[in-house]
């Protein structure tokens, strides 16, 4: 058996096809695709109609690849980024872009929200989390505060990765892991909560549709794309999830004592649970996951964003930035870099910016910027890994994924700061990987085979060659690092400096 594992990200879109008996990827394909010029700062918007476009070109390439053994492609699984708000007319047609989960152009809206339910705690104690702009519910009462004509046209609102699913097979429908980043579902009961879609508008109710168990199917893929691509009819199209939830999947996250760290353009640091893990202070996302299960979460906006910031500011190439942070020592001479350049989400700072601290003669050098700029986003994502423990998440092992862990000395201070090994998988595509995962475990469900876990366990295989083991030197320093970090963010916070 075949199957089909997109993913439907920030940049591009990338498709690959999985042998389920061999666990050999046989073809890969990407196409890539831009956000939108000119909006106002804080305000990232892409068309859905490129993701549609960028799904066709990277599949009908992942099948040139195969020839004709596409006739052996039984299902499609879909990973997508989170949060973006797809709105669709009463004849499913776009009704404007996609505000992306990363527009922060919703903080008044966020306010009006938590101030319905007495603030953040209130939001939380309804229905398990805060609800910071990243979140689909904001968008949604933005567009009715400031384009009352769009909302009033809006009959439909779907996620990223719903929208491709609705694509693929004609179904609206929501999958847990998903749904639980709209801030609209009540994660402990995992339905919508009827108080926060009423704090938007009556209508909301209507817009949103079925939401259900993520090992279910979504659907069949449409005839008409089936017979375009080759396929044989009654191909499966999973429930897919967003992009952290396949990510899981794709690393083998999927039992609890694992936990993912995702080093791309943003960070994300998650785990698996068998129940809820609700933060009471809201800095630990207490999402549902691609599995029926929970998956705590911690999101920083700010990872390989700002190391390819300084790489391109000192005009280095890859091999260059590692070998500049390789020069400097554990703690850059002192030299801390608080990331913030997009603002942040995990601390909560819409309006963030960097701060580069404790400058001297001897630290304002390339390297040590370098080795600053790395260091700070993995002191971010180890203030999550913080947070975790103070809920009972504990981690034997982290596996990494993302551009940022293909680099040797970043995996070895991901393990310095973590204070536990790291390690990659031998694939790279986590999210892509796990959405294919997920598609022949709903394939198999079909004939009552193979589970779900039984294939992650399988086929997410680890790269033993990519493992690294903490120095307890510089674990000890490095937590000092996080809580002067913390302190500081703290401080300049306080004093509306940050």
């Amino acid at each position: 058996m075949l199957t089909l594992g997109l993913d439907s990200g920030t940049q591009s879109t990338k498709c690959i096809v999985l042998d389920v008996q061999t666990g050999e990827i046989l073809a890969q394909a990407s196409e890539k695709y831009a956000l939108i010029d000119g909006l106002p700062a804080g305000h990232l918007e892409q068309h859905p109609t490129d993701w549609i476009r960028a799904v066709e070109a990277s599949v009908e390439d992942c099948l040139r690849q195969v020839g004709e053994r596409r006739k052996k492609i039984r299902a499609i699984g879909v990973s997508g980024q989170q949060h973006g708000l797809v709105a669709l007319d009463v004849a499913d047609q776009v009704v404007r872009p996609a505000k992306l989960w990363c527009d922060t152009s919703t903080s008044a809206e966020c306010d009006l929200l938590a101030s319905a339910f007495g603030g953040a705690a209130g939001l939380i104690a309804a229905a398990g989390n805060a609800i910071p702009p990243g979140f689909t519910a904001p968008k949604l009462l933005w567009m009715k505060r400031h384009e009352p004509d769009n909302f009033a046209r809006t009959t439909a609102v779907l996620l990223p990765h719903d929208f491709l699913n609705f694509f693929l097979t004609g179904v609206k429908r929501m999958e847990f892991g998903d749904a639980s980043g709209t801030g609209l579902l009540d994660v402990r009961t995992r339905q919508w909560h009827v108080g926060l879609m009423e704090a938007i508008d009556p209508r909301v109710a209507e817009m949103l549709p079925p939401v259900g168990s993520s090992l279910e199917r979504h659907g069949w893929l449409r005839s008409e794309l089936a017979a375009r691509w080759g396929l044989s009819e009654g191909v499966v199209v999973s429930a897919g999830g967003g992009d952290n939830m396949m990510g899981a999947i794709g690393t083998g996250n999927v039992q609890a004592g694992v936990v993912t760290a995702s080093l791309g353009t943003s960070g994300t640091l998650f785990a698996t649970a068998d129940q809820p893990v609700v933060d009471a202070r809201g800095e630990v996302a207490a999402f549902c996951s691609s599995t029926d299960q929970w998956l705590p979460l911690v999101c920083t906006m700010n990872v390989t964003v700002l190391t390819e910031q300084v790489r391109k500011m000192f005009g280095w190439d890859h091999g260059q930035l590692e070998r500049a942070v390789a020069g400097a020592p554990a703690g850059a001479d002192g030299l801390l870099f608080l990331p913030y350049l997009n603002g942040e989400r995990t601390p909560n700072l819409p309006d963030g910016r960097g701060v580069l601290h404790g400058m001297r003669m001897d630290n304002m050098t390339p390297s040590h910027v370098a080795r600053a700029a790395m260091e700070g986003v993995t002191v971010g994502l180890g203030y999550g890994l913080r947070r975790f423990a103070g809920l009972g998440v504990t981690p034997t092992e982290i596996r990494l994924t993302g551009g940022g862990s293909q680099s040797a000395i970043w995996r070895q201070i991901c393990a310095d700061v973590f204070g536990v090994p790291v390690v990659c998988l031998q694939s790279a595509e986590g999210a892509a990987l796990g959405a294919a995962i997920q598609a022949a475990a709903a394939a198999e469900n079909e004939s009552g085979g193979a589970t779900l876990a039984e294939l992650a366990a399988r086929l997410a295989t680890l790269d033993e060659s990519t493992r690294h083991f903490p120095d307890s030197c510089h674990t000890a320093l490095y937590s000092n690092q996080t809580d002067q970090f913390i302190k500081l963010t703290g401080d300049l916070h306080t004093h509306g400096w940050l």
